[in-house]
């Protein structure tokens, strides 16, 4: 009990005191997670679970296309905006038929977006 306690008072913390960067990287992680726990959800023919999983995992994106300041972005917003589209309306598709093949070529993607900000934020830490 007191080690359930513990782990959630320090990601409480974690969340509470983390960068807009650091935020930004926790919830790229968690596409990643939640993508991958819909996929084995799929493939353990749990639908419910499956659904939760990719919702959580829209979520994310729906969230990641409401933060992005496309006025400060410039051109390379524009592409980003339409790739969270596009993953955003697969992970819609792959949700109605529980697609896992669809799901399957999109996770890539998803891991790419996480790469690119991990990327980034290394770049902007130098």
């Amino acid at each position: 009990m007191y080690q359930n306690n513990a782990y959630k008072t320090y990601k409480s913390n974690s969340v509470t005191y983390a960068s807009k960067e650091q935020l930004l990287l926790m919830i790229v992680d968690g596409a990643v997670k939640y993508a991958k726990l819909s996929k084995n959800a799929i493939e353990n023919k749990e639908v419910k679970k499956a659904h939760e999983y990719l919702i959580r995992t829209q979520d994310i994106f729906v969230e990641l296309m409401s933060s992005l300041d496309m006025d400060k972005a410039g051109s390379w917003g524009n592409d980003l905006m339409e790739l969270y589209k596009f993953i955003n309306s697969q992970l819609v598709q792959i949700n109605f038929k529980k697609d896992i093949n669809l799901l399957n070529k999109v996770i890539p993607l998803i891991e790419g977006v996480r790469d690119m900000w991990y990327d980034a934020y290394k770049v902007a830490k130098r």
